[in-house]
């Protein structure tokens, strides 16, 4: 029965592929064994795919989605054949890399190669700070492993590296990653372009290395995943010597990795492992044994914890309550009891100030920073710094890792249970965007805390001063950027980030003192831009965002000198504001007023749409230079005297 299942999985990728004329058979039929090994031990409810305490799964090298859609087919979830049928087909469930919320059993979106193995670590990071705060000896309430599918391109992608790197220094003793060991990569052999020792480097990690020589052998690949599961302080690694493109006449080689068997290859495949020659054909006797089995050993599993977690309410309520409103995202802040401490402070400073608010009201609250924390001001005061032998810390040190850092936080919000954030200088966002992405794409609210955001960094030059940035960061869908002008404006982005259920937030803060502007509105932060002051009846509307905005204030006030009015918009988020209603939208940026100036130090890129002419927009479209902040702004244009004297060329 076992080989049956490895076969027809196998069958039913090089269906898919061939029916789609486009997927990755070769590492479906490769690691087919890997995935039913896996399967068959993982605690899983098919009938209720987000169950808390189930087991999770990624599927790293996600070009090999075919193998995971048979496995969630066969294992009882609502996925039927005839998705499988429409694999890479428009709108349908099985598309062509596996997206977490939308096909059932798919823990994490994964694809591009190298995130999947650092998400199962934030997941597993997630699963033992939960455990280790909420589990008692009777009460074990949160109890899983994460198992993770990988290949040679994981192996290569630097940001596996940063990952797994932590993940031995914290111990993730019940993070499991198979590594589908193929030899072969898209370009030919692993020989051209990797020759490392991953035994000594794992273990160099901190990790546990296993290896199975033969992976269509089904004894020892349990073996050997039970050994994983027995190794209490380590993570553990099993790499799994496989067959690329199993079966097909071209095995072994690249020209399987992503081209379809076809018609013919694809039937000398099936007579090979000695099956039905017939499309998309599954004995009943799969579902009756191994489908059943997994159904009902789920909805026990499942059953078995809902008892256990009601009685555990039965010991302590408070507990049981907070608990309850972690894993189902429902644990609310009151936001209400927040002062302003400084009249004029960093917005860095002030968004210190609600970190360690809101780690004061949320029990599981962490985060960190990218070896920047004292720079970021992330720094949680009561707390101490997280390790393998501190648990209860909510400080992290990411290291100098950003890419690992954000892929990690991606794992640890889809877990759930956590609200964790990151951290670095805007300037290096460029290192984690493509993490930023996926979250994203997933509608995981993931939050971002980027400091330095501007020319203002001043003697650190060129190199450390942010330009393309926030157009980049403004260009990803459903990504809230938020750059605000003043404490008021940094309290709201916090409250936004925490309250957001599917969008990631970005929050873009200074490094220089800025004032509070008495006329700055938490409230309005919420609809992405207001008028700070001014009317529409006016000479010129100025549009700023973040510290510009003090300036675009100052300029405003000596314009009425000369009896210019103009009217000054803070714009924290521009994504917020576009989603708002057309009549609130004109209402701040009239149509009939075509005399602009937007303000922002950072490139002009997606400003035309608010300035209509060149000419109206303060900007730099340039890398910036090393000298005092203050001089590097005079430099560039971003004074009072300019801004009023460019002003009165647009409204003369």
């Amino acid at each position: 029965m076992e080989q049956l299942i490895v076969d027809t999985l196998r069958a039913l990728a090089i269906d898919m592929t061939n029916k789609a004329n486009s997927g990755h058979p070769g590492m479906a039929l490769g690691s087919a064994p890997i995935g039913y090994t896996i399967f068959k031990n993982m605690k899983i409810n098919p009938k209720n795919p987000t169950w808390f305490n189930r087991d999770r799964f990624v599927l790293a090298s996600g070009h090999a989605s075919s193998l995971l859609y048979g496995l969630l087919h066969i294992s009882g979830y609502n996925l039927s054949l005839s998705d499988l049928e429409k694999f890479r087909q428009l709108h349908s469930l099985t598309p062509g890399h596996p997206e977490v919320n939308h096909t059932p059993g798919v823990d994490a979106t994964s694809g591009p190669l190298g995130q999947g193995i650092p998400m199962a670590i934030g997941m597993a990071l997630a699963e033992k700070v939960l455990a280790n705060k909420y589990n008692t000896n009777e009460y074990e309430l949160v109890d899983h492993y994460t198992y993770v599918l990988c290949g040679d391109g994981d192996m290569q992608e630097g940001v596996t590296s940063e990952a797994c790197s932590l993940a031995g220094l914290w111990n993730l003793s019940k993070l499991i990653v198979f590594y589908d060991s193929n030899d072969i990569t898209l370009d030919g052999t692993i020989n051209d372009s990797f020759n490392e020792d991953i035994k000594a480097r794992y273990e160099a990690y901190g990790w546990q290395y296993l290896k199975v020589s033969n992976g269509n052998d089904l004894d020892q690949l349990e073996r050997a995943l039970k050994m994983a599961q027995l190794e209490n302080n380590k993570p553990s690694i099993i790499e799994v010597k496989t067959i690329i493109g199993y079966g097909s006449l071209k095995q072994g080689t690249n020209k399987v990795h992503g081209s379809p068997l076809g018609k013919e290859d694809g039937l000398q495949a099936k007579k090979s492992y000695g099956i039905s020659e017939k499309e998309f054909y599954i004995s009943n006797d799969i579902y009756d044994d191994y489908t059943l089995f997994k159904i009902k050993n789920g909805l026990k599993a499942n059953k078995e914890w809902d008892k256990l977690v009601n009685d555990f309410k039965n010991i302590d309520l408070s507990l049981y309550d907070e608990f309850n409103d972690l894993i189902n995202n429902k644990y609310e802040i009151n936001f209400d009891e927040l002062t302003y401490e400084k009249d004029v402070q960093a917005t860095r400073n002030s968004s210190h100030d609600i970190i360690n608010y809101i780690a004061s009201k949320h029990p599981t609250f962490m985060g960190g920073s990218a070896d920047l924390a004292s720079s970021n001001m992330t720094k949680i005061n009561d707390s101490t710094l997280f390790s393998s032998h501190n648990l209860l810390g909510r400080n992290i040190n990411y290291g100098i890792r950003e890419f690992a850092m954000a892929v990690i936080n991606n794992g640890v919000m889809l877990h759930g249970g956590l609200k964790i954030f990151g951290s670095t200088f805007l300037v290096f966002s460029d290192y984690l965007k493509p993490a930023l992405k996926m979250a994203a794409l997933m509608k995981i609210p993931s939050i971002y805390v980027f400091t330095h955001d501007s020319i203002a960094v001043g003697e650190d030059g060129p190199t450390h001063q942010p330009i393309e940035h926030l157009a980049m960061l403004r260009a990803i869908p459903n990504v809230n950027v938020i750059r605000p002008c003043d404490a008021k404006e940094t309290y709201m982005a916090w409250q936004m980030a925490m309250t957001s259920k599917e969008t990631p937030t970005v929050i873009v803060l200074s490094r220089q003192n800025l004032p509070i502007l008495n006329e700055s509105s938490c409230e309005n932060v919420k609809k992405g831009a207001y008028t700070l002051v001014g009317d529409n009846d006016c000479d010129l509307l100025l549009i700023a965002t973040g510290s510009e905005v003090s300036l675009a204030y100052q300029a405003y006030q000596k314009l009425l000198e000369d009896n210019i009015k103009v009217k000054v918009i803070s714009m924290p988020c521009m994504s917020v504001f576009e989603k708002q209603s057309r009549k609130y939208i004109n209402e701040v940026i009239p149509p009939r007023i075509k005399k602009r100036l937007v303000i922002e130090m950072a490139c002009s890129y997606g400003w035309h749409k608010y300035a209509l002419k060149d000419n109206q927009i303060l900007s730099i479209d340039n890398f910036g230079l090393s000298a005092p902040g203050n001089e590097v702004q005079e430099a560039f244009g971003f004074s009072v005297d300019n801004v009023v004297k460019m002003v009165k060329n647009i409204v003369k």
